[in-house]
């Protein structure tokens, strides 16, 4: 069972619905999910900061592979080990690991990307308090994109990545608004050379260009059809007055929202406030090399957990 806290709260349920515990009435203009999207070191995460800040909506940084571990109990960082077996500084050293490791990070940082976003849905649910995120489970998949196109992972694991991302992300409603921040390639790279960690500053050129084609020519046209998007360069993001202006001209009447009632909204809040239901798509049994470990490991690192 996966726990968000050290102590166990009562959970929403039909007897609450039935009582009057209805998701519209706590609605305002602003009970909406947003999330800000770019390249490494684009400025998202000011951005959505100050978003929130101005909106009165609760801000959610970016999901990295310890998510978990700082939403679960008294917030302690467990070893890699329990996370994954997976480290960015260790993708940036060697992206090219013949174990796998580039492709067991991805499909890590995915699986804490989507309990991100049910958590994210929840609050939002239960308190009517728009959420503003950093990337989300939508456009993970950019990241997988470059890797396969720097030969990083496999086609097996692109295709493993696809699949679960389908059956995961159709249970969920799109983002209302998806904001993107185009900084170019080469202004990206200076920002990482110039207050990027060691490691990050050894990230190619390509590797970049490659996450900013995905978003361009697939992820972009492709949220567009269910959630409203702004795009603005490196300069106009820095205007929080003006994106605030923009935000507030949005009319909002595209997507599956529109379509949704009290109803549909109580069984949404059922499902993302069960974790462990959320995340069994992510980890749908198939052998693939990459993040498969054998009975007898997976005995002793899981009697560890337990000791821990």
């Amino acid at each position: 069972r996966t726990h968000t806290s050290a102590r166990q709260n009562l959970k929403y349920g039909w007897l609450a619905y039935m009582l009057g515990e209805k998701a519209t009435k706590k609605f305002n203009e602003h009970s909406k999910i947003f999330t800000v999207e770019g390249n490494l070191s684009s400025g998202k995460g000011k951005l959505a900061q100050q978003v929130a800040e101005k909106l009165g909506m609760k801000y959610f940084p970016e999901a990295d592979i310890h998510y978990l571990d700082r939403i679960s109990a008294d917030g302690t960082l467990l070893p890699e080990k329990f996370n994954g077996f997976c480290n960015l500084e260790r993708f940036y050293n060697d992206p090219k690991c013949p174990d796998g490791h580039s492709y067991r990070l991805q499909a890590w940082l995915f699986g804490n990307r989507v309990l991100q976003y049910a958590d994210a849905l929840e609050h939002l649910l239960s308190t009517g308090q728009g959420v503003v995120m950093e990337r989300s489970p939508y456009s993970d998949f950019v990241f997988l994109d470059a890797m396969f196109k720097q030969g990083y992972v496999n086609k097996q694991c692109l295709d493993h990545y696809n699949e679960i991302k389908e059956i995961s992300i159709c249970e969920f409603l799109p983002p209302h608004l998806v904001i993107y921040i185009d900084v170019p390639v080469p202004e990206v790279q200076k920002r990482i050379q110039e207050k990027g960690e060691p490691y990050e500053k050894k990230v190619s050129l390509s590797y970049l260009q490659n996450i900013e084609d995905a978003y361009k020519k697939t992820f972009l046209p492709e949220i567009s059809e269910t959630s409203e998007v702004l795009q603005y360069t490196a300069t106009e993001a820095e205007d929080v007055e003006k994106v605030i202006e923009d935000i507030e001209y949005l009319k909002f009447d595209k997507g599956p929202w529109l379509e949704q009632d009290d109803v549909s909204l109580h069984h949404l809040r059922l499902y993302v406030q069960d974790k462990d239901g959320v995340l069994d798509p992510v980890a749908i049994p198939r052998f693939i090399p990459e993040i498969t470990i054998g009975g007898v490991e997976y005995d002793k690192i899981y009697y560890q957990f337990r000791s821990v």
